[in-house]
């Protein structure tokens, strides 16, 4: 079992998976939530994770994103990927600025304070930067988190779990529209959604864990 991170793509190899599982297996205590699992994240492509509550789709973004060990199996992956988590990672007693300036800074990014407003602007949140986390409501802090994305356009894969929780209509197309400039621009998102997904282009390719064995 490992999992290996390769150089970003050049022009030669720009067809090449971002983002590979091969025969992956994940154990939860005594119980095996998933094993020979396949997968593979081209240019260009969003993967929409589906199954029933309980069945691994959490646990394995965490394996896509190299925060945990696969039972079996290789993951490969370029260096780069970004990873949101469901929780939003936000400290309670800092500003909204401040807080997603620590969230880019554990990212490796020391980004000015001109594109973090610009990141928060995106998400109809710059009027809120000088206010605590603690205030805002969970619509708001969800927006926050994902201001991460525009702090990130480079970085080839996108690995988000459940990033349409608790967004309004107006959040929801502000991210569809993250995640189609983000594919036509050659990169690849990998993600989970209890909600339909409304995303047209590009249309997400589905992958049912409920269909994998165990």
């Amino acid at each position: 079992m490992s999992i290996t991170t390769s150089a970003p793509a050049t022009t030669s190899d720009a067809s090449a998976p971002l983002l590979a599982a091969n025969a992956l297996a994940c154990r939860r205590g005594d119980r095996v939530l998933f094993k020979g699992l396949d997968l593979k994240l081209l240019p260009g492509q969003v993967l929409w994770l589906r199954g029933a509550n309980g069945r691994g789709k959490t646990s394995l973004l965490r394996l896509l994103a190299g925060l945990s060990t696969p039972e079996a199996g290789t993951v490969e992956r370029r260096d780069g990927l970004l990873y949101v988590a469901h929780a939003n990672a936000l400290k309670e007693d800092l500003t909204v600025l401040e807080s997603l300036r620590f969230l880019a800074r554990l990212q490796g990014r020391d980004t000015t304070e001109a594109a973090l407003v610009d990141a928060l602007r995106l998400f109809g949140m710059a009027s809120r930067r000088d206010a605590p986390v603690r205030t805002l409501s969970q619509g708001q802090r969800r927006r926050v988190a994902l201001s991460r994305l525009a702090l990130a356009p480079s970085a080839p894969v996108w690995v988000l779990d459940e990033p349409f929780d608790a967004l309004d209509v107006d959040g929801i197309a502000t991210l569809n529209g993250l995640l189609s400039r983000h594919a036509q621009a050659g990169g690849g998102v990998v993600l989970t959604s209890h909600q339909a997904l409304t995303l047209s282009e590009p249309a997400p390719r589905e992958i049912q864990l409920d269909e994998v064995a165990r």
